[in-house]
């Protein structure tokens, strides 16, 4: 029997065709790079720039093309996520400062000299 194409396998081989066509853009932008560089005379730090800004240009659409990739989180799992986490907190019960008998806590002000 044939092997079918699953979703991943179209999405895996999107992403690589995207890859491939920025590295097929930015290849010929390295080179010309280094040629400048070399018949101008420098030390090569020109082609390097370029490579390093091919590298994060090609980094960066990866990235993006693997956060496409992510199936979102469906709602229920959220709200059992949610659920959970409320029934996993402890709430302490709030004291009153105003309760009698309870002294009032003291303003910030001036020092008030205490014993050493």
């Amino acid at each position: 029997m044939g092997r079918q194409r699953r979703d991943g396998d179209l999405l895996s081989f999107t992403l690589f065709a995207r890859t491939s066509r920025a590295l097929a853009v930015l290849l010929p932008l390295v080179l010309l790079g280094g040629l400048l560089g070399l018949f101008a005379g420098e030390s090569g730090l020109g082609a390097v720039v370029v490579a390093l800004a091919a590298t994060v240009a090609v980094g960066t659409e990866a990235l993006a093309a693997a956060a496409r990739l992510v199936r979102p989180v469906p709602p229920h799992r959220i709200r059992t996520a949610i659920r959970d986490r409320e029934q996993r907190t402890a709430f302490l019960p709030q004291r009153d400062p105003d309760a009698s008998g309870r002294s009032r806590p003291r303003a910030p002000g001036r020092l008030v000299p205490t014993a050493a």
